[in-house]
């Protein structure tokens, strides 16, 4: 085992969708050194874990590093996602930053990846295969890429117990099955467990073979309103409803109707009020399918899973020896606190929209090659936490509307994000003339400053 000591302007600790995007604008705005270091074989971070059907909850369009198209911008004709813009699968987002890093970053002489190395702190990382260690001067920050890595099933084991001869399965094995199990439990309130259900229904499993345990029911964003490129009148037509419901209501819970009743927000059981937000998209049709699934048990969370019985924090429910269990449970986002981004020779990369995480990182990427202040780009870079529950939803909008309007009296921003192909309304300027979008924009601009008055009121009083 050697040592070796190494010198750069930015180390950067993970190289998934964060850092990429990260190292991509930086060093597109600025002449600065990188090197990055991950402990997996290859960039892309937890989409190397993904399960085999994952596709992204955002378009291709803009999603993975600026500098680097990802799909075609073709609109999908078929399909539960058909009038919307292409979503790549997991496995050709990995393809991608195989390609992001070969041909951007490092094709650029000024960024060094080092794989499968970990990051044991105080610059120095360490070699899974060699057992070498380094030793790194950055001489302006080492980034942490990792603050808000998500969990995952495929490397986090279930927090419940398991009975031996317990047929019990991450959503990753569910594509690998050689035989078919006697049913399917899947378990798990979020995006994952959802897409673990539809997968099954497309793959013409019967909806009674299907058992959901959800401890809570969740919100999702209509992904008809987060569309780009020409569907930017849809995008801004959703962003105008949002502000009038945000302006207009008296209480979170009417708040929440609205949107409801706006299409805004989508929920797969309509008798429940939800009480989980985590930020993903669905559209109507998946929605529709996964209302097809009845077996249905809300009695919390898992505690145990028995060869006969699965016990929950409520009560229990019977299972069979034949019946396979998918764990579809992991947490997904990282509940870490906001902490500020910036600070004297470190940066923590965090969201400030939600659930954008390559814009986000672009974008500070951006403000660090151009700010020098740490209290300027702290305050161009307002740090905005994972969601959790619905009173999410008003904090982190609230925190987004407030920061989209920092950056537009900023004039270098406004031009970096009216290009850059990570930012959802990219090309605004370009459409104005069409009079849909411009009615549109309209009643967002004036809906936005009695909406965020009144987001700060709910909050308040919540």
């Amino acid at each position: 085992m050697a040592s070796r000591i190494l010198e750069t302007d930015y180390l950067v600790v993970g190289a998934g969708a964060s850092g990429m995007a990260f190292v991509d604008s930086l060093i597109t705005a600025s002449d600065a050194e990188v090197i990055m270091v991950d402990r997996r074989f290859a960039p892309g971070g937890h989409w190397n874990d993904s399960y085999p059907f994952i596709r992204l909850h955002q378009p291709s369009a803009y999603y993975g590093v600026d500098s680097l198209p990802l799909g075609t911008d073709t609109i999908d004709a078929t399909g539960v996602n058909a009038g919307m813009y292409e979503r790549a699968s997991g496995r050709e987002i990995c393809a991608y930053y195989e390609r992001a890093m070969n041909e951007r970053l490092l094709a650029s002489g000024r960024v060094r990846f080092f794989p499968q190395c970990d990051y044991v702190g105080r610059g120095e990382f360490v070699s899974r295969l060699t057992g070498d260690r380094f030793e790194v001067t950055a001489r302006r920050a080492v980034v942490d890429a990792t603050y808000l890595e998500p969990r995952v099933p495929a490397t986090s084991p279930p927090v419940f117990e398991v009975d031996d001869g317990v047929r019990c399965v991450p959503v990753n094995e569910l594509a690998r099955r050689a035989e078919p199990p006697d049913g399917y439990t899947v378990v798990g309130a979020g995006k994952t467990a959802a897409d673990a259900i539809l997968y099954l229904l497309q793959n013409d499993v019967p909806p009674a073979l299907i058992r959901w345990i959800k401890p809570r029911e969740a919100w999702y964003l209509n992904r008809r309103f987060t569309q780009g490129g020409e569907l930017l009148p849809t995008l801004f037509d959703g962003l105008a409803l949002q502000a009038e419901a945000c302006a207009e209501a008296g209480s979170q819970t009417e708040l929440f109707d609205r949107l409801g009743d706006a299409d805004q927000l989508l929920r797969v059981d309509e008798s429940l009020a939800p009480t989980m937000f985590r930020g993903p998209t669905a559209s109507t049709a998946e929605i529709e399918q996964l209302r097809r699934v009845g077996g249905v048990t809300r009695l919390g969370r898992v505690q145990r899973i028995e060869a006969d019985a699965i016990r929950l924090e409520q009560g229990s429910i019977p299972t069979t020896p034949g019946t396979l269990h998918v764990y579809a449970a992991a947490g997904g986002l990282n509940p870490a606190p906001e902490v500020p981004i910036f600070a004297p020779e470190r940066i923590r990369l965090q969201s400030m929209r939600i659930g954008l995480t390559p814009f986000n990182s672009s974008l500070i990427g951006y403000v660090e090659a151009t700010r020098s202040d740490i209290a300027t780009k702290n305050r161009l870079c307002p740090p905005n936490r994972q969601p959790n529950t619905p009173a999410d939803w008003i904090r982190g909008t609230l925190i987004a509307w407030q920061a989209d309007a920092l950056w537009a009296r900023e004039r270098d921003i406004a031009h970096w994000m009216d290009a850059a192909r990570t930012n959802i309304s990219r090309g605004l300027r370009e459409q104005l003339s069409g009079p849909e979008l411009a009615a549109n924009l309209a009643r967002y601009r004036a809906g936005l400053e009695p909406a965020i008055a009144n987001l700060h009121r709910l909050l308040e009083g919540s």
